[in-house]
């Protein structure tokens, strides 16, 4: 039987329901080697050499196609139809053919298909090919960037900028946007300004709303009110006049449907939607693609197959009628410059299936079902009709025009069945609005208290005056009879990026792929670079510097046209227009370069010119007009930004160690310094003649009795709990911790002294002569509480469970459930309750349980195949079949 290969084990079980028992399907798993996290493993001095290694997980996987290869040596490759799918049958072929599974004879092919439907697999194996080489260059061309830029960036920023994690050839180009944002939030100088509205009623007695689009006969713009004043004048002029309708225009307008969607456009809907990020949404498209219920995920086409667009056709008829149906089909044409990366559109496999037609049990799954499938139906269906009115009212003399716009959907179309969202979407515009019939010339006159409500909510808590005229508050004006409003704006900084905003974005530059958005993502905030709050991307301090060091010091690296003019490069390498060692030549060259010119570079001069960088944002002018960066303790310092050990940033006196002075990284914050710890110390108050005194250090928050004399050169010190903030901590708190370490007592069995203590890991309790001890045995507690309330006899059970963990250096440990003997190797399979987890042990192989297996539950089956990859992964020998027992001789029989 040929061996056919896939990339996972759900994609090998669904095309094994098509192919049948004449093939044997097997998974590799993903990728079965990489280069290995080490220097060297590209070598530029070497024509780019690339040192590849099978991955320790991989091993047994290619070892099951090694043997499968046994039986029939004929080997057909069916990965994904994209640059990464190439890749891994090229791995594959290399991999097996260095094991000797695949000879100059073997018959080896490649297959590829848009989606896992019996159709689409045997029309594929009926059109086998050779691997495509311009796509795995393209490949190797991106791998070899990646891991360049990645190994050598990455200890530049190490040694220049402590803290930092890692830098990447896309990943910093999209840290660089998330933290231009902030720093564009930050800058943003809110402008005022003041809109006019007014409540008309029609001759019919029915209402419109309208607004001031014109004054004193001069076209209004967006900042021609810009305070209350200006705001209360054009109140008082429309509440003044007498208005009527002079203009009524009804133009017909259609909307059509939005494409279908490719992989950007997916994720950007599944976040506006349901919130899905974009490693969730692709996750969850992975599923429904290897179950063969959606077209391939990864794409930048947008065009679908004749036979889809007929069976959308064919459905739409079939659930909205004729009428639904446009004349011809639609046609979409794929933007994508590589065509390498244009697959069909992310569509469902059958038209006719709805979501509740599949009956996903996933609520993920279905959700996103339901969203490809409405979205690929509406991209068929007709355009929605709509007619758009336009009224404009005003006085005769010209001096006052409103304007009232509304709209009426005339036929649904599309919108029957799906309506895309929208990114900062602030507020409903009036276009959705139904407007009352009138006419040119009809008298409108205004609704008494027409507006009086809303005003209300505007004015919420602010002081309302009544001067007979109008009405005021701080943020909105109202005219006498409640009919005229004018409402206070300030106008708003652009809005954070949301995972979908920010793959929209490197859509627009050209930056990253389908293959890559989420994986990108992942990285960044996987790093600390970016946080997530309520969805936005939000810049830690960590990505702010690396982003101001690499900006400073390697900004054509990551500048978005370099960017993207080498994301189009190795798109030419995989249309065949370009060779892959030129474009990393010629990349390597001037990179090189770039990197040679930082080694003389000081951290003092990165520091100083981050300051500089940053000297708006982290020193601002101030009030009384002081310098901004004059050290606001000592008065002879200057403040400047410095890096911890962590990672992260703060902001301190160059007068060090003389003046201790800190504060947080980012602007002055008055009422937080007011809070904050000084330098010399909060004091709490005093016990026996000695201050206690709250210190921030080096490492970290202390309390401390006493000051440092010559005679008392260490004072009493504890460290101050993470959990609790040393702003808030009171003196009751803090006599607790300089109390410590806390003598429990004499231990019951050997009268040796236990203590209870908080060290650099949390609390924990000690049996030994003394804390200083390097002996005796430690236990940890579960919170700080009971390091001043644990007694003896709680002390005694948790150092005896120490010991009974600790397997051969005291009693041993107590499964909490034996299974029974190894089925194959025989010895006792146990459940043991381990520091980080449950774990199935076996002779000296020790397999984590993973979450989704409870203990209590686990079977010898899955033991066994723990205990199984354990071995494999750790190198150490396999359990062996148990040997059977030599069968018992005959006893002779004796004479007589």
């Amino acid at each position: 039987m040929p061996v056919v290969v896939v990339e996972s084990p759900a994609k090998a079980k669904t095309i094994n329901k098509y192919l049948g028992k004449d093939y044997t399907v097997l998974a590799s798993y993903g990728h079965v080697r990489d280069l290995p996290s080490k220097d060297g493993s590209v070598d530029p001095d070497e024509g780019f050499s690339m040192k590849w290694e099978v991955a320790s997980d991989s091993k047994k996987h290619v070892k099951a196609i090694v043997d499968a290869l046994k039986d029939d040596p004929s080997l057909i490759l069916a990965t994904d139809p994209d640059r990464e799918g190439e890749a891994i049958s090229w791995h594959l072929q290399e991999a097996l053919t260095s094991r000797k599974a695949i000879k100059k004879d073997t018959p080896v092919k490649r297959v590829t298909f848009n989606a896992i439907t019996k159709d689409a697999v045997t029309k594929a194996m009926a059109e086998p090919r050779d691997v495509d080489m311009e796509l795995v260059e393209a490949y190797l061309a991106r791998r070899a960037l990646d891991y360049l830029v990645g190994f050598t960036l990455s200890p530049v920023l190490w040694r220049k900028l402590p803290g930092a994690k890692s830098a990447g050839r896309v990943q910093s180009v999209c840290l660089r946007l998330v933290v231009e944002r902030e720093m564009e939030i930050e800058a943003f100088n809110p402008r005022e300004y003041w809109s006019v509205r007014a409540v008309l009623e029609t001759p019919r007695g029915q209402q419109l709303e309208a607004r001031l689009t014109v004054l004193g006969g001069k076209k209004l713009d967006r900042y021609d009110l810009p305070s209350a004043a200006e705001a209360g004048l054009a109140v008082q002029a429309v509440a003044s006049r007498k208005l009527e309708v002079r203009d009524v225009e009804a133009k017909p307008m259609s909307r059509n449907p939005s494409p279908p969607f490719m992989t950007s456009t997916l994720q950007q809907e599944a976040s506006r939607k349901f919130g899905m990020g974009a490693r969730a949404c692709m996750s969850t498209a992975q599923r429904l693609y290897e179950a063969g219920h959606i077209t391939y995920m990864r794409t930048d086409g947008i065009d679908m197959a004749p036979e889809a667009v007929d069976g959308a056709r064919a459905a739409i008829k079939d659930r909205y009628g004729e009428d639904y149906v446009p004349g011809s089909p639609r046609i979409y044409k794929n933007k994508a410059k590589n065509a390498q990366e244009a697959h069909e559109c992310i569509r469902p496999t059958d038209m006719t299936k709805a979501a509740d037609d599949l009956k996903l049990s996933e609520d993920d799954q279905r959700k996103l079902y339901d969203l490809i499938w409405k979205r690929t139906i509406a991209s068929q269906m007709e355009a929605a009709r709509m007619e758009r009115t336009t009224v404009t009212i005003g006085d005769k003399a010209g001096e006052v025009e409103l304007r009232a716009t509304g709209q009426v959907v005339l036929f649904d179309g599309f919108l029957r069945a799906y309506e895309e969202g929208r990114d900062d979407v602030e507020a409903d515009d009036d276009d959705s609005r139904r407007l009352p019939q009138v006419s040119s010339g009809d008298a409108m006159a205004l609704a008494a208290q027409g507006l009086a409500g809303e005003y209300a909510k505007l004015a919420g808590e602010d002081l309302v005056e009544d001067e007979g005229e109008m009405r005021r508050s701080k943020s909105a004006l109202l005219s006498a009879n409640g009919a005229v409003l004018g409402q206070q704006h300030h106008t708003q900084p652009p809005p954070r990026y949301t995972e979908a905003t920010l793959v929209k974005r490197m859509e627009e530059l050209g930056i990253g792929r389908p293959s890559t958005y989420a994986s990108i993502m992942d990285t960044i905030q996987n790093r600390g670079y970016v946080t997530k709050d309520k969805g936005r991307l939000i810049p830690e301090d960590k990505g702010r510097l690396v982003t101001i060091f690499l900006t400073n010091y390697f900004r054509k690296y990551v500048g978005y046209d370099f960017t993207a003019d080498l994301e189009n490069q190795l798109d030419e390498v995989s249309a065949g227009e370009k060779h892959y060692k030129d474009v990393l030549d010629r990349f390597w060259r001037d990179f090189s370069a770039a990197i040679e010119e930082t080694s003389e570079l000081r951290i003092t001069d990165v520091l100083e010119k981050i300051n500089e960088v940053l000297e708006p944002h982290l020193f601002p002018p101030t009030e009384d007009g002081s310098p901004p960066r004059q050290c606001p303790n000592c008065g002879i310092g200057q403040l400047s930004m410095r890096t911890a050990r962590s990672g992260g940033a703060f902001i301190g006196c160059s007068n060090y160690p003389e003046c201790r002075y800190t504060r947080p990284f980012g602007p002055p914050d008055p009422e937080a310094e007011a809070s904050a710890i000084p330098p010399e110390g909060k004091l709490l108050g005093t016990d026996d003649g000695d201050e206690i005194r709250v210190f921030k250090g080096r490492f970290g928050p202390y309390v401390q009795r006493g000051a440092v004399t010559d005679d008392n050169k260490k004072p009493p010190r504890q460290s101050i709990p993470k959990d609790w903030p040393p702003e808030d901590l009171d003196m009751d708190r803090a006599l607790m911790l300089l109390s410590l370490p806390r003598q429990i007592g004499p231990h019951p069995e050997d009268g040796v002294m236990v203590w209870a203590n908080i060290g650099r890991y949390g609390p924990y309790i000690k049996h030994a002569d003394s804390t200083s001890d390097r002996g005796g045995t430690n236990a940890n507690l579960d919170n700080i509480d009971e390091v001043f309330t644990v007694g003896m006899n709680r002390a005694v059970q948790l150092l005896a469970e120490k010991v009974a963990s600790r397997g051969g250096r005291g009693q041993a440990a107590k499964p909490l459930r034996e299974l029974g003997e190894h089925p194959e190797a025989g010895g006792p399979v146990n459940v043991m309750k381990g520091k980080y987890g449950p774990y199935v042990k076996w002779d000296k192989i020790n397999a984590t349980i993973p979450d989704t297996i409870t203990p209590e539950a686990i079977t010898m089956e899955q033991a066994v195949e723990l205990i199984a990859e354990r071995a494999a992964k750790s190198g150490k020998k396999k359990p062996a079949a148990k040997k059977k027992a030599p069968a018992k001789k005959k006893a002779a029989k004796k004479d007589g």
